[in-house]
Formats: structure tokens, sequence, C-alpha cells
């Protein structure tokens, strides 16, 4: 079950769950909405449903469609294949608390260049225009939304009747079971993966697939793309291009590692994603900004130092786990504490933590170039309208509670230990202040 309950009191939690899955769907459509068809205005949107209420919800809601539909099951279907086809790695994930390990195979970055220079073929010789995933966007993520939420409910009912492994297990509540998910390593078969599906391959490539698609509707319809579009997208296909060479390390993390796989994770990477996270490109589309050589290229340098900072602070912790403490950091032997723990089956295993380099400054300072990658990538649409600034603040409020459900539940595993490794480390997420 997800720590949240523990972190925050259980009526909290069971009000924001409710609160979330009635709120979130709506929200993904009017986000459309918003940057497609009121001009980017946060306050014409609400405007127009503070005078239609409802029933203005129902009306700008788009209907799905057969297009839509096919669409989305051709590129899950696309993502599908390669996921099981294409070579890679075996690569073994963290043990469980149940003791269980997942084993993967790591093709994420041969399924992400595939799914690239597939897409940009098709429209360059003239095969598939991806202006029509632009202009059926509205369709598709109604469908999506829809889809996924019975999806969820496939999860759901999998979980009771056929969960993949030792992992799984019942809170006796249906909706927060629904929220939080059954199992934490559900698979189709012996292979398929389904967290690495809907959070790496269909979530993710998408996050690399949309911008594109933005660039061209732009292209398409201006005769010329902006500046602006494009220092937005290479940022962020820098970002999604680290995130597929780390993959194997974003197993290890608290999204795989620990979160199940239910309404939270599954319907999260597979619409929020594609919408929430692509909403500045999706803003840009028909407000080009132009910044000029010198503001685009400074933009895109920082952008692109500050997901280079992200990615070092994974590589630095990763080596020094793989090297067992052994690897330098910048250049020193690091400084460590050594921590043991009692899994749920009673065995007591050990931990290190790093508390030098990077991760002397906070602990959770890979957080930091993430927050601010993610503003530089935003930035390119300047000033006039809030909502491209939507997704830099739901990144910080994420991660902000990310770190805090993160540190609680490494006090409950490492106990004195931890509180030994704050002495040293005393900064949660930003050095000096918090």
């Amino acid at each position: 079950m997800g720590d949240s309950q523990l972190v925050h009191p259980p009526l909290f939690t069971y009000i924001s769950m409710l609160t979330l899955l009635t709120i979130v769907p709506p929200f993904v459509i009017l986000m459309w909405y918003t940057n497609v068809h009121a001009d980017g205005s946060v306050l014409q949107t609400f405007n127009f449903l503070k005078e239609n209420g409802l029933q203005g919800l129902i009306d700008i809601w788009p209907r799905p469609t057969a297009v839509a539909g096919k669409i989305i099951i051709c590129y899950a279907l696309f993502e599908a294949i390669l996921q099981l086809l294409l070579p890679g790695k075996r690569v073994e994930g963290p043990i469980s608390p149940t003791g269980h390990r997942p084993v993967y195979k790591a093709n994420g970055v041969a399924a992400y260049i595939v799914t690239l220079i597939t897409y940009l073929s098709l429209w360059w010789f003239g095969i598939f225009n991806p202006t029509i995933v632009y202009d059926h966007l509205g369709e598709i993520l109604s469908t999506l939304n829809f889809g996924s939420l019975i999806f969820c409910l496939f999860l759901y009912i999998k979980g009771h009747v056929a969960p993949s492994s030792t992992d799984h297990g019942s809170s006796g509540n249906i909706i927060i079971d629904y929220y939080w998910g059954m199992e934490l390593y559900p698979r189709i078969g012996k292979h398929f993966d389904i967290k690495v599906f809907t959070n790496c391959r269909f979530g993710m490539i998408s996050w690399a697939v949309l911008p594109i698609t933005y660039c061209i509707k732009q292209y398409e319809e201006y005769g010329n793309l902006s500046d602006s579009m494009l220092v937005h997208t290479i940022i962020t296909l820098v970002y999604v291009t680290k995130f597929f060479w780390w993959e194997a390390g974003y197993w290890n993390t608290m999204d795989i590692a620990h979160d199940r796989a239910g309404f939270y994770i599954c319907w999260g990477c597979l619409v929020f994603l594609p919408c929430i996270y692509t909403s500045p490109g999706m803003y840009l589309v028909k407000h080009p900004v132009n910044l000029g050589p010198q503001l685009a290229i400074s933009i895109l340098v920082a952008g692109i130092l500050c997901v280079y900072i992200n990615y070092d602070c994974d590589r630095q912790r990763q080596e020094f786990r793989k090297t067992n403490g052994k690897a330098l950091v910048w250049g020193r032997p690091p400084s460590k504490i050594v921590a043991s723990y009692t899994t749920t089956t009673g065995e007591t295993k050990t931990s290190l933590l790093l508390t030098s380099g990077w991760w002397g400054l906070s602990r959770h300072f890979h957080y930091v170039p993430e927050i601010l990658a993610s503003f530089f990538w935003c930035v390119p649409a300047l000033f006039n309208h809030f909502i491209p600034y939507f997704y830099v603040i739901y990144l910080i409020v994420l991660l902000l509670d990310r770190a805090k459900r993160d540190d609680e539940r490494c006090k409950s595993k490492y106990g004195k230990y931890w509180k030994k490794y704050c002495d040293k480390v005393p900064y949660r997420v930003i050095p000096g202040i918090y």
C-alpha cells in the first residue's frame, strides 16, 4: 500500500483520493481546451465554466471518436510490440519487501529511437500527417481518459483474480485499491511488464512524440518554426532521451519499486502525462514567441545543463551503489553511512547511504535541477499567460510531496541510521532553505 496514508492522516488521504479521482480527469480536458480553444487564457475558461456550469463542461468535452481510438490503439500496439521484441540487456530490479526481484529487458533507448524515426518517416514520406494528432487531440485525450479508467479497473480485477507476483494485496477498501493499485509488478504473461509499458513506453515516449507533433503543426500552420518552440522541444527531448538512457535506474525509483499499479501511477502516465507534461508545447503551437538568438541560446544552454546535472546526480548514486561505495565522488572517496534494516520476512540487510557529492548538498538534491529544467522548457513561452507554467508548479508540489513520502519511508526503514544521515545532510531538497 502506498505510504501516503502514513504520512498524511487517513481521512485527509481518503478525501484527497476522491478529489483526485473526480477532478483530475476533467482537468486534463480543460487543459487541452484552454490551450487550443481559449487562447491559452485560464480566465477565459474559468468565466466560461462560471457562466455555463456543468453543462459547459459537458459541451466542451470532446466525444471519443473512431479516429482517436485508432491512433491510440496503433500507438499502444506499436510500443507493446517494441517492448516485447526489441533486444535488450537483462536487468534486475530492486528486491521487493516480500523478497521478490523483478527482471526486465532494458530496451528503452531502442524503443524510443525506433518510435521517433518511424513517426518522422511517416510524416516525411507523406504516409501519416502528425497534425492529425493535434487536430484530434481533444478526442484522443477524451478516449484515453475513459479507456484508462477502464484499464485501471482491469488492473484492480487482475490484482484480485490473477496477481503476477507475491507483491500484491488489498487494503480492504475498493477506492483505495483502485487508486493505489493492487499489485507492485503486474505482468501479462511472463515478460510483458504493465508498469514499464504505461510509465516508460506509452507515457514517456508520448512526451517526445507530442512536442514533435506540435512543432510540425506550428510549421504547417505558419510556414515556419518559432525559436521558442524549438528551444522548448530540444530541452524536452534531451530530458526524455536522458530518461531512456537511464531507464534501468528508473526501475529502482519509488514509481516502480514502491508505488503500485493503480489509478495514481497508470492513469497518470497514460493520460495526465501526455496532456499536462506536454502542455507548454501545446500552448506554443498557437502562440509562437520570438525570443531572438541570444535569449533562445541562453535558455537552451541553461535547460540542457540542468538536465545534465539531474542525470549526474542519479549517475553518481548509481555508481556508488554499483561499486559498493568504492567509486570516487567528485574526485574523492565518498563519505557514507552504512545502514542496516530488516525486511518483512525478517532478514537483516545493509544499505549504503551516500553523504557527499550532489547527495551531500541535500537529501533529494536531484529534484532541484529537475524543477529548473522544467522551468527552462516552459519559459520560452514568456509571461503573457500563466498556463505554460502549470507543469512547473505541479512538478514542485509532486516532488516535494515525494521527497516527504520518501523520507518518511526511509525513516521507518532505517531508524537510527536515518537520523544519523539527516544530521549529516540536514536539508531535504533545497540546500540551505528546505
